[in-house]
């Protein structure tokens, strides 16, 4: 079993990167990692570790989808970033490759616990536990196949994900049955297994209230957003519903919410002054914040984003802060010194904002529950509040509801997903991201995407 894992690990990672090598030492058998039930709980937290990585949820492409459409300027050195923000990336970009080889990585761990904890013989450890444990490597696995596939894929809109989306690796043996030549499956398919993933952990799961671990809650909402992209708006409506009538999920009254387990959160990333995304080139708080803080300062506003915000924005007001260079930063991420922020994966405040678009396009309409959604929003902007004259019809609203949501959420990684799905977008074959090219060389995850 121990060469099992060793092969299990060299096909589908070395097929992944050019550096990545893994030694005998530093894997475990199966049987150590899936003795009992302890061992199966810490393998689980290995996945969550690993979604914690610079380029998973820890930075690097969240940062990505906010400077693409001018959330955010980059500002800073790495040629690679500056290639992205050009839109003149090549199939051999790092940035992309590392984003590519470390989600799978992530995913990979989430298979083995999805697979192997069935097998384990320990009487001790209970039908219910292994439920959950599955459960939330689920939820793991459909989270990261939804970030990896909107990266380096067409948006499902634009022709209902009839489009090469990436490559489904589900259960570990099917690493070792060709994992060098595994072809892209539709986005539409990619899509069909993050639904069945994250309905099944949702049934798995429970409320547990945690907003660091995976719950059924989490699922629906992350449902919401699935749906959303898709333009299932019955879907939403469904999935949105069984978060906001939660009491332990509320909107937070101002916006002191952030890096606290709050009533906000829905679900988020802990990271710790010894457990985060930080590296050589940065976490959330070393893009973000400017360098007399001690961090990179790569991601200030962006000019034409800043003066969108009407006059007394408390998000302006209270979510900023200029730097000596005359830039602003926002303040969501304050911890530069050891990058302890929490990684904000889903709010309740962009479930609310779900439900609103969904309501407003499926009914085409300016409905009044869609006003009492947004006005919430507004009165904690510290702004005026709206009623249904203020609109002319229901496309005038569904463009107050997406400029909403690109403040409320910007600096979280929504940005450039939003502007793809609803066709906001310049016509530029680069504002998806290259499959690597060693993927190519390889004969996998083909085909190429458009312009590389």
């Amino acid at each position: 079993m121990n060469k099992f894992l060793m092969l299990f690990a060299v096909l589908f990672l070395g097929s992944c990167g050019d550096q990545l090598q893994i030694e005998p030492e530093q894997s475990l058998s199966i049987e150590a990692s899936f003795s009992d039930e302890n061992t199966s709980r810490a393998s689980l937290n290995g996945a969550y570790s690993l979604s914690q990585d610079l380029d998973v949820f820890g930075a690097m492409p969240q940062i990505i989808n906010d400077f693409m459409f001018n959330n955010v300027n980059f500002v800073g050195s790495f040629p690679t970033l500056n290639d992205i923000n050009q839109f003149i990336t090549a199939s051999d970009n790092a940035t992309t490759l590392g984003i590519f080889r470390d989600t799978y990585e992530a995913i990979l761990a989430a298979n083995a616990v999805i697979h192997f904890v069935p097998m384990v013989e320990d009487e001790t450890f209970t039908q219910e536990s292994r439920d959950q444990i599955i459960g939330e490597a689920k939820y793991l696995r459909a989270i990261l196949y939804f970030n990896l596939v909107n990266l380096f894929a067409n948006p499902y809109a634009a022709d209902n994900g009839a489009s090469p989306g990436v490559a489904l690796i589900t259960v570990p043996n099917v690493l070792l049955e060709g994992a060098e030549t595994t072809p892209r499956n539709t986005v539409a398919e990619v899509y069909a297994q993050i639904e069945q993933d994250l309905t099944e952990a949702e049934a798995a799961l429970g409320d547990t209230g945690d907003k660091y671990r995976a719950t059924s809650v989490a699922a629906a909402a992350m449902l919401s957003r699935l749906y959303l992209y898709q333009g299932d708006w019955d879907g939403v409506e469904r999935a949105a519903n069984r978060v906001v009538g939660n009491p332990s999920y509320q909107l937070a009254p101002d916006y002191s919410f952030y890096n606290t387990p709050s009533s906000e959160a829905v679900f988020s990333l802990n990271m710790s002054a010894i457990d985060n995304s930080r590296t050589g080139s940065g976490g959330w708080a070393s893009f973000y914040n400017p360098a007399e803080a001690g961090a990179r300062g790569d991601c200030p506003f962006d000019e034409d984003f800043l003066a969108s915000h009407e006059d007394g924005d408390l998000r302006i007001a209270n979510l900023t802060q200029p730097s000596d260079a005359g830039l602003i930063y926002t303040s969501k991420f304050p911890d530069a010194a050891n990058n302890s922020d929490d990684a904000p994966i889903q709010r309740v405040t962009e479930v609310h904002l779900n439900l609103a678009e969904a309501i407003t396009r499926s009914s085409n309409s300016v409905e009044e529950s869609v006003i009492d959604i947004l006005n919430p929003l507004r009165e904690r902007a510290g702004l005026s509040t709206f009623t249904t004259d203020d609109f002319d019809d229901a496309n005038d609203l569904i463009e107050t509801i997406l400029d909403e949501r690109r403040k409320e959420l910007a600096f979280e990684g929504h940005h450039r997903n939003d502007v793809l799905r609803t066709g906001g977008a310049p016509a530029n074959d680069k504002n998806i991201m290259p499959i690597p090219q060693r993927e190519i060389d390889l004969g996998s995850s083909l085909p190429q995407n458009p312009g590389y």
